[in-house]
């Protein structure tokens, strides 16, 4: 690598399309950068996602800069990701600033509101500043959104109030990539093209040789160096910001089966089962029959009553029956978890029009939505796993994100218990029969112990192991190798100017 400083106290990464390779590109740099002692941090001033993370601060942010924070070795702090929006229905969304829920919105309330939004992002931007030595910036969807460039406040309306530049990314295996940088620039005034220092080509497969006449012309019809071609790496284990990686895992004997509601939460939750050697995980898509599997887990959701009257309506609460009727194991998280009860009711309208809406009639639970959001980071260990694995203790750790809470005699059978000061809480709940389980804790999985425990509740037995941390760390260093060119071609560009 370059010898030479970083330049930049504050560089933008953004892209040309929404999932172009932002967010692993900010990763992979945090990584190097933090290799070569420099004190870095991520941050993202706008994010729209339903997979999220609790901080040491007790706030909540995008799963993407938690993951960023872990490659820069800090802890996430609510100022890496200050506005965060998480979609619970087409054209509504609960507004978080800086870790706080703050308001449920329409569009056209948050494009109003977005002058007070941009306070909070310049805020964190300056006390980033103040406490590490460079900041690297991911965008959010594309600067060429010409709809969203008024009051824009993730991408080029951020790099203009604070006067960075800006790499831009495209990913070459959706096809178009030239098309992609050279229109996307069409699309920009000017001092905005002049903040563009450089193009990154993501995910490329096959002979760099023959790529090469196509970086020629780009740099000539630009003017603009191509900084980076950065492979295609299978194989990665890195928490995805919204989009569901499908298809299912290989080679696994134990099916588990996750049903995609339209407003999915967090299914990060199931990156260990896909990392599993044993197990062959497949997402549910509207439309698909429920197929044949040992366990089912329903996920977190954003709007737990929508998404509840939308799995009725595809007839899965009859294969749900089904399923437990020929001796199958089912799990509910969250958001699933409170779908297991008797009913859901929200007296205060937090998730739409206060109601009550009949749940599956699975676990003996009522659950009533509230105001208030929980957001912990927790510990502790799994109440089944003596039975289940024979083993003393257990652990997990997981954290908690939402608004609600469940009462019912199933709670007197919990599924985990909860450090809590020098005390442990139960937490969770599970059948009589012990087929059924629900819990709020998100991440059961990601614990070695607690994932081995869990699926030998549900009637694995193995002695394979994931450790999804492990995973994680060798991920974020695969990244950072294959972007060490990027780096140095950063950190050899020109003096960058303002633009102003």
């Amino acid at each position: 690598m370059s010898g030479k400083p970083f330049p930049y106290r504050t560089l933008m990464v953004q892209g040309t399309t929404s999932d172009a390779g932002k967010s692993t590109v900010v990763a992979a740099l945090c990584r190097l950068l933090h290799r070569q002692g420099v004190r870095v941090v991520p941050f993202k001033p706008q994010n729209m996602a339903l997979n999220s993370a609790v901080t040491n601060d007790g706030g909540e942010i995008g799963r993407a800069q938690a993951l960023q924070a872990q490659a820069a070795g800090l802890a996430p702090h609510t100022d890496m990701n200050p506005v965060l929006l998480k979609p619970s229905s087409d054209t509504g969304a609960q507004v978080i600033i800086h870790g706080r829920v703050r308001a449920d919105m329409n569009a056209r309330d948050y494009h109003q509101y977005k002058t007070v939004a941009m306070a909070a992002v310049l805020a964190s931007h300056q006390r980033l500043l103040a406490g590490y030595e460079t900041v690297i910036v991911e965008g959010a969807g594309s600067p060429a959104e010409i709809n969203l460039r008024d009051r824009d406040i993730a991408n080029m309306g951020f790099a203009e109030a604070v006067d960075c530049p800006v790499i831009l990314v495209a990913d070459i295996d959706r096809g178009g990539v030239f098309a992609h940088f050279v229109g996307t620039l069409a699309c920009l005034s000017d001092s905005e093209r002049a903040r563009i220092v450089g193009f990154v080509i993501n995910r490329f497969r096959g002979d760099i040789s023959l790529l090469q006449p196509g970086l020629d012309w780009l740099e000539q019809q630009t003017g603009k160096p191509v900084l980076a071609v950065l492979p295609y790496l299978h194989g990665l284990h890195l928490d995805a910001e919204d989009a569901i990686q499908t298809g299912q895992s290989v080679g696994g004997k134990f099916r588990i089966a996750v049903p995609v509601l339209p407003r999915i939460s967090n299914h990060t939750d199931f990156d260990a089962l896909r990392a599993h050697p044993d197990v062959d995980l497949q997402f549910v898509g509207p439309g698909q029959p429920m197929p044949q599997a040992d366990l089912i887990i329903l996920p977190g959701s954003k709007n737990t009553r929508a998404d509840l009257d939308w799995l009725k309506s595809q007839g899965w609460q009859d294969a749900l029956r089904k399923h437990l009727r020929y001796g199958g194991k089912l799990i509910g998280i969250c958001g699933g978890y409170q779908m297991l009860g008797h009913t859901v009711a929200d007296p205060h309208g937090v998730e739409g029009a206060p109601g009550v809406t009949t749940a599956l009639g699975l676990l003996e639970i009522d659950t009533t939505l509230t105001q208030a959001k929980r957001l912990a980071q927790v510990n502790g260990h799994c109440a089944f796993a003596d039975a289940a694995t024979g083993a003393t203790v257990a652990t997990v750790s997981g954290y908690e994100i939402h608004m609600g809470s469940s009462h019912g005699a199933a709670l007197a059978r919990p599924a985990f218990h909860i450090a809590d000061g020098i005390h442990a809480r139960p937490e969770g709940a599970r059948s009589a029969d012990d087929q059924i389980l629900g819990s709020y804790l998100h991440g059961m999985f990601d614990t070695p112990d607690a994932c081995a425990a869990l699926l030998a509740w549900a009637g694995l037995r193995t002695d394979n192991r994931v450790d999804l941390a492990q995973l994680r760390e060798a991920s974020l260093d695969r990244i950072a190798d294959a972007s060490a060119g990027l780096l140095d071609a950063i950190t050899s560009l020109p003096q960058w100017e303002c633009a102003r």
